[in-house]
């Protein structure tokens, strides 16, 4: 059965005030290799799925902003949040009772190039607890220090970029979007050196660390390592591990199968085919997600993508503001754009393509990762339509509206166009099966959306006008009525997203000594499809200052 969620009955164990008693477990360590080797030495790591290694002490940690959801979720009392020992602990200072760090071994394509071993450089998992609906969380610190797999690295991360993960991260949730979590953002009182811009100008920056909470953090290439490197005993035990505890409603079923001793389904099997059809299926409904909101992932190499579907990694990411499918915000990637907005879906394609020559290594049938791709390529395409329809208040989609979507996004680019607010703001355009509504009329509610409203004149105006027509005629097609139409378009499309230059304001001021932009941001994004009266300031377009600002127009993976 999956597992118990929210909604669903469950046992709520007693509120957690003092962090010793948070409900340690092990699964990930339990079951899996470990490394043998104790040191903390940057070196290839054969036969292990992790490393133990303890997070480094920082010299003064302090609590910037914790989530009162993901709290909730692991059955923290606030006040304990508010408490120097959550700091000390969330920053890697103190291990509670019961954890058990460590760190990932896993590999990946970066950049469509094998990489060899990767593994987690910066990331220490404090080890796994249950939540209070008894599920598994792994309570992971980025930013915590060196591990075996830092390779030249120091295994810290800037305020800058662990101020974008936390409040991505809880924006992405609030989105309605797969993600990872974060429960906490700690300043670390030290200093870490980045060239952000890999200019030769590095500096100092203050330092931080991230709490980040998920079932699992498995990625495509905790399979891809162990199968390039031929090790097919830990590549079926990393198998059986993970249908077993993420996936274990898929036991039973008949598909491709792995032999082996880990928990079977009735016939003695794992049934490998079936799950990478989940993980192709979870994963096109993250991209969905993705592209229905203008996220821009900006590094989906295969080590950047979990089994679970889950938007993993928040680097060099941005939001699509001026639509164009071209724009990548990594400063590593504009010359070849591999990981731009509108490729997205075929990258992501291409990083299952690598997960299947992964697994296809313990099966001699190939066809059902082929059906698994296939079904990615399906549920994404039709995913696409029917998100696609509901954005634009169509209802149900149809065939030939291929032809009315695809003319929208010629208009889009015809003239510099906020994409956030025009999805948002077409649901205020008026239709009348009836009437014959003015230009002006049609054209009013998105007067918001564009940079350089001059630009609308001419054939510009009239193509911008005639899609308006095609597309209310559309709406009256639908059937849907005018309040139902908007309060569907508003559920789709958000007033509220975690702007570029909103993050670098709030950043500006917390390296400055002022946090209070990062929460007030945390509590705006809560409820992105809200209007929100008051916070206005948080939904405009992006300020004339933030066009070629660095962390606002791109960003590089120096973090």
């Amino acid at each position: 059965m999956p597992r118990l969620g929210p909604t669903e009955n469950a046992s709520v164990d007693s509120t957690v005030t003092d962090l010793d008693d948070l409900p340690f477990h092990a699964r990930f360590t339990a079951v899996l290799p470990g490394d043998p080797e104790p040191s903390n030495q940057r070196r290839q790591v054969h036969g292990a799925a992790w490393s133990p290694v303890p997070p480094t002490p920082v010299a003064g940690p302090t609590t910037i902003a914790w989530s009162p959801e993901v709290a909730d979720l692991l059955g923290l009392d606030h006040q304990l949040c508010r408490s120097d020992d959550f700091a000390q602990v969330f920053a890697g200072n103190r291990l509670p009772r019961g954890a058990e760090p460590f760190a990932a071994c896993y590999g990946g394509h970066q950049f469509g190039n094998w990489a060899g071993q990767l593994g987690d450089g910066r990331a220490i998992a404090l080890g796994e607890v249950t939540d209070r609906f008894g599920n598994p969380q792994t309570l992971q610190l980025k930013g915590a220090g060196p591990t075996p797999y830092s390779r030249g690295a120091d295994g810290r991360a800037v305020l800058r970029s662990s101020i974008r993960e936390f409040l991505c991260s809880e924006a992405m949730h609030h989105l309605g979007i797969p993600t990872t979590r974060a429960l906490s953002l700690v300043l670390t009182g030290d200093a870490v050196v980045r060239d952000m811009l890999y200019d030769g100008h590095p500096r100092p920056e203050p330092g931080a660390v991230v709490c980040r909470v998920a079932p699992s953090f498995t990625r495509f290439g905790n399979f891809q390592l162990p199968a390039a490197r031929g090790d097919l005993d830990l590549l079926r035990t990393l198998v059986e591990f993970t249908i077993s505890s993420d996936f274990p409603h898929l036991l039973g079923t008949t598909s491709a199968t792995v032999d082996g001793p880990g928990t079977p389904s009735a016939d003695g099997q794992l049934p490998v085919g079936a799950w990478f059809r989940e993980v192709c299926e979870r994963t096109a409904t993250m991209v969905l997600g993705w592209m229905r909101v203008g996220f821009v992932h900006g590094v989906l190499n295969t080590d950047n993508m979990s089994i679970l579907g889950l938007t993993i990694d928040y680097g060099p990411y941005g939001w699509l503001e001026s639509f164009d499918p071209g724009w990548t915000p990594n400063t590593t990637d504009a010359a070849n754009r591999r990981y731009r907005y509108g490729h997205q879906p075929q990258i992501v394609h291409w990083n299952l393509l690598q997960l299947a020559n992964a697994l296809v290594r313990l099966t001699d049938d190939p066809a059902a990762f082929e059906a698994g791709l296939d079904h990615f390529v399906e549920t994404y395409q039709h995913g696409f339509r029917s998100m696609m329809a509901e954005r634009l208040g169509w209802g149900a989609p149809r065939d030939d509206d291929e032809a009315l979507v695809s003319n929208l996004f010629e208009i889009l680019v015809s003239t510099e166009t906020d994409q956030v607010l025009f999805f948002r703001d077409l649901a205020r355009v008026p239709v009348d099966a009836h009437a014959a509504i003015p230009d002006d009329a049609l054209l009013a509610p998105l007067a918001d959306a564009w940079y350089r409203p001059e630009e609308l004149v001419g054939d510009v105006r009239a193509a911008v006008v005639a899609w308006l027509r095609a597309w209310a005629a559309r709406v009256v097609d639908g059937g849907l009525g005018d309040d139902e139409r908007r309060r569907r378009m508003d559920a789709v499309n958000p007033r509220f997203v975690l702007r570029n230059y909103l993050a670098q304001e709030a950043i500006d001021l917390a390296e400055r000594g002022d946090g209070s932009r990062v929460i007030e941001l945390l509590d705006v994004l809560r409820r992105p499809y809200d209007e929100q009266p008051g916070r206005e300031q948080f939904s405009t377009r992006r300020p004339e200052w933030a066009r070629q600002r660095v962390g606002c127009s791109m960003l590089s993976c120096s973090s």
